[in-house]
C-alpha cells in the first residue's frame, strides 16, 4: 500500500481539512491546472462570442495563469495587461468576465484565501457546461470547507454532483461530500454518497478504496 493510500484511511477530522483528505481534495493543489483545461473548452466552444475588448485583455491574463506558480501576475496584471479582477470588475456581465471569476476562485483556493475564493466564485454563473458548472460550485464546497463551514460545504458539493453527472467532476465531488457528511456525523448521507462512486462510477480513482469508506460509515450508522 502507497503512502497516499494510507493517509486516505486516517480518520477525516485532523488539522486543515485538505491536508487530512489529500488524495480526494487534491484537485485544490492542481486547481490552476485543471482551470487550464478547461480554458481550452471555453476558447474553442463558449467565448467565441465574448466582447472583443474583454477577450484581448484576457489573453495575457490566462497566459500568466499558466506561468506563475501562484497566479499573482494572473491576479493583478502587468506590463500594462490587466489582471483577472480588473477584468472581472470592468468587463462585468460579459463572457470574460464570467470565466475570469471562475479563474480567480481556483487561484485564490491554491494561494489559501478562502474568503475571497468564495466571493469570486459566487459571481460565477452558469453556461451550459457539463464541467466548468459543476466545478464551480464544487470549489465553493472546497472553499467552505476550509472555511469550516461544513453545511455550506455539503450543499455545494451535492449541487456540484446534481448540476452535471460526468466522469470527471462526479466521483470526486460525491467523494468530498460524503467527507463532510460525516465531519457533520450524517454517517447515512456519507454512506449513500461513497455508494455511487462504487456503483456509478467503478473505474475512477475515487472508486478504489471506497469500499473501506462505505465499511467506516455503515459502523456509524444507528
Amino acid at each position: 500500500m502507497s503512502a497516499t493510500e494510507k493517509e486516505t484511511e486516517q480518520p477525516v477530522r485532523k488539522g486543515s481539512f485538505i491536508q487530512e483528505n489529500t488524495k480526494s481534495l487534491g484537485f485544490i493543489a492542481g486547481a490552476i491546472v485543471v482551470l487550464i483545461g478547461i480554458f481550452i473548452w471555453y476558447q474553442n466552444v463558449y467565448l467565441k462570442n465574448r466582447a472583443e475588448d474583454a477577450a484581448n485583455q484576457m489573453f495575457k491574463a490566462e497566459q500568466f495563469v499558466g506561468v506563475d506558480s501562484l497566479a499573482n501576475k494572473a491576479i493583478n496584471g502587468e506590463g500594462g495587461y490587466p489582471g483577472l479582477e480588473k477584468i472581472a470588475e470592468e468587463y462585468e456581465n460579459t463572457k470574460s468576465a464570467n470565466l475570469a471569476n471562475l479563474y480567480l476562485g481556483g487561484i485564490y483556493l491554491r494561494k489559501g484565501d478562502y474568503k475571497k475564493a468564495t466571493e469570486a466564485l459566487g459571481k460565477y454563473s452558469p453556461t451550459g457546461s457539463p464541467v466548468a458548472d459543476p466545478l464551480a460550485l464544487g470549489l465553493l464546497g472546497d472553499a467552505y470547507s476550509e472555511l469550516k463551514d461544513f453545511k455550506q460545504a455539503a450543499t455545494y458539493y451535492k449541487k456540484a454532483v446534481d448540476k452535471s453527472t460526468n466522469k470527471f467532476t462526479s466521483p470526486m465531488f460525491l467523494k468530498k461530500l460524503g467527507l463532510v457528511n460525516e465531519t457533520l456525523k450524517d454517517f447515512k448521507a456519507a454512506e449513500e454518497a461513497y455508494t455511487k462512486i462504487k456503483t456509478q462510477f467503478p473505474e475512477s480513482q475515487e472508486a478504489q478504496m471506497i469500499d473501506e469508506y462505505i465499511a467506516r460509515a455503515n459502523a456509524q450508522i444507528k
